[in-house]
């Protein structure tokens, strides 16, 4: 379904966009020329300008290319919470003309590796707590004497330019700490390499290279990374800000991490770009949101449902102003129907619904906000095909009818790095013209809203995270007691869906290990959302006459027995 066909198309928004040729980090410098002392973030009391930001941004680039050797292409992981270091180092890396790899701070050692090495990544920018975590791989990289292998790692604290006394209910533990690594080859800290003010390069990246590649886990166990270029990033950023009549005084609350496409686009590209300000904290605390809300008069907030639900649970919500909260926004999850009308009613708030991918860089598909309809995508944005096509012919499906939901536009990835195997299976030609496979089952209906259905693939939606069960069932082949293992989405209130693992032990191990057991080995091995949290012990797994595992037979019988109703969702 193309742009012209959508009836209900909002006013004033154009069929396509003219978009820009230039990369994210012209923003930086025409922002910090135009507003320099306004606040591009404000965090736990700390205010950072954009005269600020553009320095630090100037100085670290500088400091990437001169001192450690990064060059234009080459890929830098960055891993952190929430923070103005993040925000820097963000810009810093591409200002540098290389590529962010955004990583989740939730990551152990063994998913770090991989990143790296898939990478290729020989720089990693990381805050303090995480350390622990990196520094092995760094040590034992480098005693390999690969050349490839991970070389410099820049380390920051939060509390370096907190206020002497930051706002308590927006801290923790983590973020107070002073500044307290150790000296030792490899290490360099952030403020330091900053403080040295080494000049930037001459030349900003071309808006065509890559600029981040963040990754997506697999349904073959292996994550695999997006290569999105300024260009496609910038797309999505665009199209986002005329959708939702976002402009330079608009205030945004960024709370969704900032490794997400979520939380980047929306807290982090899409303020920046616009010149505007961006409250952030650190992490997710519901009376801290409340009260930055209505002291700094937020006026957009995306976020995911979970988030959301416990935001308006929390007593704060009642009690202080969210007056100026006139964008609410998010995707990753259907929105219930009860918290939508709850929104609507009690505070005059509409949630706007979105759909997006990470290879989408976030936006693709959302509701016109005159004309929104309940736990649906969405119409299709400015640019932006998408069609419902049979996924064993890929046949275009009438109107109605489910199917996988196939889309291009000018925000689509260029392809998973280095991985031509999956770019081949995700790709196909139609009318023509080169559409993704989405592996989502949805609907359209007559009047162009999309409707998610099913998912073609299996996958596993935590609160907005993307879990696939393939990875997780090949971490628990590795613990010495499993012989046969099988993850399954069961539903939950909060988090929408939870990791389940049906698992068929090893002869001699039964009364041996438990279902704690599991769980507390696998957080030591997997990010804490991709944790399965029960765990059930069968005597054997059902299979099909090919000897797979009938996954949807388990979990079709699990959500009966345990009585609930399993919800479609977004992912």
């Amino acid at each position: 379904m193309t742009p012209s066909s959508a009836p209900f198309w909002p006013k004033g928004v154009p069929r396509t966009l003219s978009l820009p040729q230039v990369p994210l980090t012209h923003y930086v410098q025409v922002a910090a020329e135009r507003y320099p002392n306004k606040p591009a973030v404000i965090f736990c009391g700390s205010t950072l300008t954009y005269a600020a930001l553009l320095a630090r941004v100037e100085a670290l680039a500088g400091y990437l290319v001169q001192r450690l050797g990064v060059q234009r292409g080459d890929r830098v992981l960055l891993m952190s919470q929430n923070c103005p270091q993040y925000v820097a180092a963000y810009y810093g890396i591409m200002r540098a003309g290389a590529v962010v790899v955004p990583v989740n701070a939730m990551c152990t050692q063994s998913e770090i590796r991989y990143y790296l090495q898939d990478s290729g990544a020989r720089v990693a920018m990381v805050a303090q707590e995480l350390l622990p975590q990196v520094m092995p791989l760094l040590q034992a990289l480098n005693a390999d004497a690969n050349a490839d292998a991970l070389q410099a790692v820049m380390v920051h604290a939060y509390s370096e330019g907190l206020p002497a006394q930051p706002a308590s209910d927006e801290v923790t533990d983590v973020v107070l700490a002073p500044r307290r690594w150790p000296e030792a080859p490899g290490l360099h800290g952030l403020e330091d390499a900053i403080a040295q003010a080494l000049p930037a390069p001459a030349e900003h990246p071309d808006f065509e290279d890559l600029c981040v590649l963040p990754y997506t886990s697999g349904t073959t166990g292996h994550p695999k990374g997006c290569m999105h270029t300024h260009a496609t990033v910038l797309a999505s950023n665009m199209s986002t800000q005329v959708w939702r009549r976002l402009h330079m005084d608009s205030v945004f609350l960024a709370v969704a991490p900032l490794f997400h496409m979520l939380g980047m686009q929306g807290g982090l590209n899409v303020p920046i770009t616009l010149g505007a300000t961006v409250v952030m904290l650190p992490r997710w605390h519901a009376a801290a949101a409340a009260r930055l809300i209505e002291s700094h008069r937020v006026s957009t907030w995306s976020a995911p449902p979970a988030m959301l639900i416990d935001f308006f649970a929390n007593p704060a919500a009642a009690q202080c102003d969210l007056s100026s909260l006139s964008a609410l926004s998010g995707g990753g999850a259907a929105m219930p129907e009860t918290v939508a009308n709850l929104l609507q009613e009690r505070f005059g708030i509409a949630y706007n619904e979105a759909y997006g991918m990470t290879e989408t860089a976030s936006f693709l598909m959302c509701n016109p906000p005159a004309r929104g309809k309940r736990q649906c995508l969405g119409v299709i944005t400015s640019g932006v095909d998408a069609r419902i096509v049979d996924p064993e012919t890929l046949r275009e499906l009438p109107v109605g009818e489910v199917g996988e939901l196939v889309t291009r536009g000018a925000q689509l990835m260029r392809g998973y790095w280095q991985n031509e195997q999956a770019n081949q299976a995700a790709f196909f030609e139609l009318d023509g013209q080169t559409f993704f496979r989405t592996g989502d089952l949805a609907s359209v209906d007559e009047e162009g809203y999309f409707f998610m259905r099913d998912r073609l693939k299996r996958m596993v939606n935590v609160s907005g995270f993307k879990v696939w069960p393939a990875e997780v069932e090949n971490t628990l082949y590795e613990h010495p007691a499993v012989h046969e293992a099988c993850i399954i989405a069961v539903p939950d209130t909060q988090r929408g869906e939870n990791v389940m693992a049906l698992l068929v032990l090893k002869p001699g191990s039964k009364g041996q290990v438990t279902e704690q057991d599991i769980i507390d080995w696998s957080r030591e091995r997997m990010a804490v959302y991709k944790t399965p949290r029960i765990v059930r012990f069968m005597d054997v797994l059902p299979k099909s006459g090919t000897g797979k595992i009938l996954w949807r037979q388990l979990q079709e019988q699990e959500h009966a027995r345990l009585n609930t109703t399993f919800v479609k969702e977004t992912p």
